[in-house]
């Protein structure tokens, strides 16, 4: 199984355009049938004015051939492509193992706000980190819920992913705030993040079409 994420960046205000053409357009045209969506989002803060969605492959050969479909759909460039390129300023993407000792762990029900983190880890020491987290992770879930955790295969070598689900921005807030007063996640903080070069965070709002709500 192979991940890709997906972050577009829209042209100021026409973000309320893109998700629409996405939700209303784009999902018609293609649905499941050239990878599978399993999540979308707008960002809140952080970068704004950008569109976020994350795909799952069988494989990266699977992937190849099922995007080199997508051309092909009846109607995608006319009724899609054309018009979400005149909105779009840029593309980039993520190519991501899923870590199989977290796995993915969607959550029921909606109303959600979800927050990515992009670390990248100085050299050979992503793992380093990864390992740390997944051994202090039981007494972190207990102030909220990680989804995945992923590592990069492409776009942006050594780094992590990461994506948290709250029930609203005031939640986050005192979860993360609680977790910096257990003693299990206190002692990794020392320890863990000395092996990274960068984190950024961005809280991301589901769009219609999103499977995690």
């Amino acid at each position: 199984m192979i991940y890709e994420l997906r972050i577009y960046t829209v042209k100021p205000g026409a973000i309320g355009e893109f998700v629409k053409l996405n939700s209303e357009v784009a999902w018609k045209l293609r649905g499941n049938n050239h990878g599978t969506l399993v999540g979308c989002w707008t960002t809140e803060i952080g970068a704004l004015n950008q569109f976020y969605h994350l795909w799952s492959y069988p494989s990266l050969a699977e992937r190849e051939t099922l995007r080199a479909g997508i051309p092909q759909i009846p109607g995608w460039n006319e009724q899609y492509s054309s018009k979400a390129q005149a909105l779009m300023v840029r593309q980039e993407n993520l190519l991501l193992n899923l870590d199989a000792d977290v796995g993915f762990r969607p959550v029921q029900g909606s109303g959600h706000v979800y927050e990515l983190r992009v670390y990248r880890g100085l050299p050979g020491k992503i793992g380093v980190w990864a390992k740390l987290l997944k051994e202090v992770l039981p007494a972190r879930e207990k102030y909220s819920k990680i989804v995945g955790l992923w590592m990069t295969e492409v776009g942006g070598l050594n780094a992590a992913v990461h994506l948290w689900v709250y029930d609203d921005l005031n939640q986050r807030m005192a979860a993360r705030a609680a977790a910096l007063q257990d003693p299990a996640w206190a002692a990794f903080l020392p320890k863990g993040p000395p092996n990274l070069a960068e984190m950024s965070s961005t809280i991301l709002l589901p769009t219609p079409i999103s499977p995690l709500q």
